[in-house]
């Protein structure tokens, strides 16, 4: 939990406040942009909740938080409301579960909903309010994994829900080595009629991306709206397998089509086709010029 004798300077007076613990992964600037903002390579608040949405907002990052390093003054009484409203909804059957874990450096998970089990991708914190939430909301069919890295407490859920992961061979270490489905070659791999995992190695020689019904594409860290460039983007900087290999991924990315994209770090983007193909392209040109 976050403690008080940490409160950063950089904050503004008043109840929520991020102590010294943040590792800047960007989550609660995400979540309640109205509230957090970076500063000196932390998160702050810049501005304390006026209204119940910026209040709610706020609390949801607070949970979701990986290293607990968001507090309040006044312990909150509505907390347990607050822990209701995860897995929040994104749009129609797709879910952003929060809770996001410390082991995977804060990336996003989510679940898709469906009347066959769900899919959750990518591993949250293992923590009972979300585990009970996600009960409530049916079975886990499925547990995909884009990469090695952002693959937290998946033991915990495969055991609590006996679903099966999906994890690209190449990324397989110690820790996931009992990964029930490994994926192996660079071709697409149809998991149902829905859904197509797509091999794009770069950020790590296993990553993976699902595409869902030609419109909503999970991209773990492979492909995210980068704020600071205020275009799709790749993450240069923590590429850990080839530069070059991503970019190839990304061109062959660019030939499938969708308007969403849900990334593990990194925001989220939603455009009409068109619209998404031309920041495709953008993001390729970019990619190249940096090779």
């Amino acid at each position: 939990m976050a403690h008080l004798n940490q409160r950063r300077s950089q904050n503004v007076n008043g109840d929520f406040y991020v102590d010294t613990t943040c590792i800047d992964c960007d989550t609660c600037r995400w979540m309640a942009p109205e509230v957090f903002y970076d500063v000196d390579d932390q998160s702050a608040v810049y501005h304390q909740p006026t209204n119940e949405a910026e209040r709610l907002a706020a609390l949801q990052a607070l949970l979701a938080c990986p290293t607990s390093s968001i507090g309040t003054v006044e312990k909150p009484k509505d907390i347990k409301t607050v822990q209701q409203s995860f897995p929040i909804l994104v749009t129609e059957n797709i879910y952003h579960c929060g809770y996001h874990s410390e082991k995977s450096y804060g990336a996003a998970s989510y679940l898709i909903q469906l009347p066959e089990g769900n899919i959750l991708v990518d591993s949250p914190r293992f923590t009972p309010p979300l585990v009970k939430r996600l009960e409530e909301l049916g079975s886990i069919r499925y547990m995909y994994l884009t990469h090695k890295d952002d693959v937290a407490d998946h033991q915990k859920f495969a055991e609590h829900f006996q679903c099966d992961r999906i994890l690209h061979a190449d990324d397989i270490t110690a820790d996931t080595r009992n990964v029930e489905i490994q994926l192996t070659g660079s071709e697409p791999f149809a998991l149902t009629p829905d859904f197509l995992i797509i091999p794009v190695p770069g950020h790590t020689k296993g990553q993976t991306v699902l595409l869902y019904k030609n419109k909503f594409l999970f991209t773990g860290d492979h492909l995210a709206w980068s704020e600071s460039l205020h275009q799709l983007a790749a993450f240069h900087n923590a590429c850990w397998y080839s530069w070059s290999e991503q970019t190839k991924s990304m061109r062959n990315l660019a030939n499938y089509s969708f308007e969403w994209v849900l990334p593990g770090h990194g925001r989220r983007f939603h455009a009409d086709k068109e619209t998404m193909r031309q920041q495709m392209h953008k993001c390729i040109e970019l990619m190249e010029s940096l090779d």
